[in-house]
């Protein structure tokens, strides 16, 4: 009973698996046959022309070669003009069928090389724009290695399954069954009932010892994308490997991951080896058959010397790509399985969509107004509980509070990155759930307080906010951003890079680079999310003004932990618990005495000492001059 039972899982894993790939194959076809695009699929079909006069070819080679070898028999008596006149033919034509047949292969590649790395570009592409389009929800739970591993195999599988299934798989069956009609047509039926039997039962065996050592293989994958994801993850966060000292913690979990992809690895090898040694004994046991029964038909004198050798040079040109079979098969599995993985990337809907019809918002003063929103990020935490506050076009409102009160959040449905759970926000009387998400962001410019720039030029992250600005207005940003001076003083200026997630730039250097970049934008909207939380007080004070500067004339939003930033605000709210608690100008916060009152006492006192702190570090650096 309970093989049985076992026996219904196995076969239902096989059926999933065969529709996996059924699956993987139906979404790539769409690239290779790609819809109005007439002259890729001409390419296609000439590709295929090809690839059959390859074949036609190449199953005529063994013919002119047997025929040639009985022109050359001494039992042959024939004048002896003629008896130099025939071979010479054969060989001509054998010479050229080998020529041909090559050719086309080579015309075949030629021809469909355009379909096949566009197909791949395509598809990568694909995959690529819909990462991007996928929530903030995905991006946040995913593992940067696995997933760009994913990426890389499912490309390289394409080019795989392009060039093994076929070039490899379908010229091969299509070659055994003009063999197995020719060796029937020319001799009799058990040449072609034993050659066929013999290759069914290689790919047979092939296939099935190929399954069973699938798992090895998969496992190889999960611990190998296991491995980068840690390694990766370890090196993306190296200054926090050597704060605390855990050098050999991290190698030890590389190992431990490593150690599984090796101990997969040998038994895989371990398990090639059978396979070939089965493969040899089929094909020996084939070919020694055929063999016999051709010598027997040379004593009879129903079967010639020729025939004889184009029996054999028949089934050895079979066998050659027969040899490559286990390992054709199992890269084409692994391409389906890694070409699933990548396309099954497609299926992951995004949490945010446009809705139909959704138009572009029309920003006609920037008005922004939160309608008694609530929101969590799991249901069953939640952060807003009924927020509700209006900001008028050009003025500007601060949120303050305690961490973990929801201000960042709220820059994240601003930004339609999440939808709120109920209640409703409006940009200009719009909900922004009604208009496209590109244009709500084109209107949105925002300095974030976890700044992180790509590994490119200073000039690249600042252009990032309106490529194609131009110069001018990218040196116009540094000045007002109070960057100006420190890109001046660098050996490279503008040009200079600045590493993967802007780490050769120090926290309030990365600030200023992204301030600059917000500035380009030149958006309706301002929003600033602790923007100036990693600079010293000397540079903020410098900074906040260049921003109270750019935010005249714009609606802005600015979401602060130091209060000295947001004093000169239209209105200010506190939120405490994701609930606005008050709200008000800044005197007149103070005057209530309480929640924002209490903030604010606090954040003096640590001001005072900070301040003090900065001057005992300048009158040391003084006296050290």
């Amino acid at each position: 009973m309970v093989g049985v039972r076992r026996a219904i899982r196995m076969a239902g894993k096989d059926r999933n698996a065969r529709g996996l790939d059924r699956e993987a194959i139906r979404s790539l076809l769409p690239y290779l046959w790609p819809k109005g695009e007439r002259g890729m699929r001409t390419r296609v079909v000439v590709a295929l022309v090809f690839l059959v006069l390859a074949k036609i070819a190449t199953v005529y080679t063994p013919l002119f070669f047997g025929n040639a070898v009985d022109a050359l028999s001494p039992t042959a008596e024939a004048a002896a003009n003629l008896a130099i006149a025939v071979p010479v033919g054969l060989i001509l034509a054998y010479g050229l069928s080998r020529v041909l047949a090559q050719a086309f292969a080579q015309l075949r590649d030629a021809v469909f090389a355009r379909v096949a790395q566009q197909a791949i570009r395509r598809a990568a592409l694909n995959v690529f724009r819909h990462l991007h389009a996928l929530s903030l929800r995905f991006h946040m739970e995913r593992q940067t290695g696995g997933l760009s591993r994913i990426i890389e195999r499912g490309v390289k599988s394409i080019e795989s399954m392009l060039s093994f299934m076929l070039f490899n798989v379908l010229p091969t069956l299509l070659e055994i069954l003009l063999v197995a009609g020719i060796l029937w047509t020319l001799f009799d039926f058990w040449f072609a009932a034993i050659t066929m039997a013999s290759v069914v039962g290689y790919i047979a065996f092939t296939m099935i010892v190929t399954e069973w050592r699938l798992k090895f293989r998969r496992q190889m994958n999960e611990s190998d994308q296991d491995a980068n994801t840690k390694a990766i993850d370890s090196l993306l966060n190296f200054e926090t490997v050597k704060y605390f000292g855990n050098e050999d913690h991290e190698a030890s979990r590389f190992d431990r991951a490593m150690g599984r992809y090796e101990k997969a690895a040998v038994r895989s090898t371990e398990s090639l080896a059978l396979l070939n040694i089965g493969q040899g004994v089929l094909i020996a046991v084939g070919l020694t058959l055929i063999m016999l029964m051709a010598a027997n038909r040379i004593q009879s004198g129903t079967m010639t010397v020729g025939d004889f050798v184009a029996v054999n040079t028949y089934l050895i040109q079979l066998y050659q790509p027969l040899n490559f079979f286990g390992f054709v098969y199992r890269t084409v599995k692994q391409a389906l399985v890694d070409m699933h993985a990548m396309f099954d990337l497609l299926n992951v809907a995004p949490d945010v969509t446009d809705r139909p019809g959704a138009t572009p918002l029309r920003v006609e003063g920037g008005r922004i107004e939160f309608r008694d929103v609530h929101f969590g990020y799991d249901p069953r935490r939640p952060i807003l509980k009924g927020v509700s506050f209006t900001v008028e076009p050009g003025r500007s409102l601060a949120i303050v509070g305690p961490t973990g009160a929801g201000k960042s959040t709220i820059s994240r449905l601003l930004f339609r990155f999440y939808d709120a759970g109920q209640g409703a926000i409006l940009v200009d009387g719009q909900d922004i759930r009604d208009v496209e998400q590109k244009s709500l962001r084109a209107a949105i410019g925002i300095v974030p307080q976890d700044t992180v720039l790509f590994n490119d030029t200073i000039y690249y992250n600042i252009d990032y906010g309106r490529p194609g600005a131009g110069r001018e207005a990218i040196v116009e940003a540094a000045r007002l951003a109070r960057i100006e001076d420190f890109i001046a003083a660098l050996p490279d200026g503008f040009d200079t890079v600045v590493g993967e997630r802007g780490l050769k730039l120090s926290g309030g250097e990365k600030q200023r680079v992204a301030i600059a970049r917000t500035l380009l934008k030149d958006p309706p909207i301002m929003m600033f999310d602790e923007a100036t939380s990693a600079l010293d007080t000397h540079t903020e004070r410098a900074i906040q003004g260049n921003l109270d500067e750019v935010s005249q004339g714009r609606t802005t939003l600015m979401i602060a932990h130091r209060l000295s930033t947001v004093i000169n605000a239209d209105e200010i709210i506190v939120l405490k618990d994701g609930e606005v608690v008050e709200r008000g100008r800044h005197d007149a916060l103070l005057d209530r005495n309480g929640e924002y009152a209490a903030l604010w006492r606090r954040q003096q006192e640590t001001d005072t000492d900070d301040i003090a702190e900065e001057r005992r570090a300048a009158r040391r650096a003084a006296l050290a001059e």
